[in-house]
């Protein structure tokens, strides 16, 4: 009967239910505590593509150079299977009242990959589309200087 009343194990078997759990959630925080950095590191090197694309006799290329250098800066990943396409689009910005004046918009795209959680993804549902990147998107509009 005292054999029966023990609670020898039970411990063993909560930290056995509750640490997939814990590390599952800790995972993902720093995973997308990484996205996120990403994401601003994008939004900061659209804003400096922008701000090249804005100043008047800009030789070719300008823009690419600065969006690149920044990525790099902010230890983003450029390789063959994250390389970065930046856009530039001449605009029409509304200054009020009816007026509008040229502007540039730079576009930045970049292909993001999870580190942890798309293997594990795959190896609780087998044929995950969660093994693919997404494309983050971001993208900055300034007024040109004349």
């Amino acid at each position: 009967m005292t054999r029966l009343k023990s609670d020898r194990g039970t411990a063993l078997i909560e930290v056995a239910l509750t640490l997939p759990i814990l590390l599952l959630v800790s995972i993902g925080i720093i995973e997308f505590g990484r996205a996120y950095q990403t994401q601003q590191v994008l939004t900061n090197a659209a804003r400096e593509g922008a701000r090249v694309a804005v100043l008047p006799s800009q030789p070719s290329g300008a823009v690419e150079t600065r969006v690149n250098a920044y990525l790099a800066a902010g230890q983003i990943q450029l390789d063959q299977n994250h390389t970065p396409t930046i856009t530039v689009t001449p605009t029409e910005l509304s200054i009020g009242a009816g007026a509008t004046t040229a502007g540039s918009k730079v576009t930045v795209s970049y292909p993001y990959t999870f580190m942890v959680l798309q293997p594990v993804a795959r190896l609780v549902v087998p044929g995950s589309t969660l093994n693919s990147s997404f494309t983050m998107s971001v993208s900055a509009e300034m007024r040109n200087e004349q």
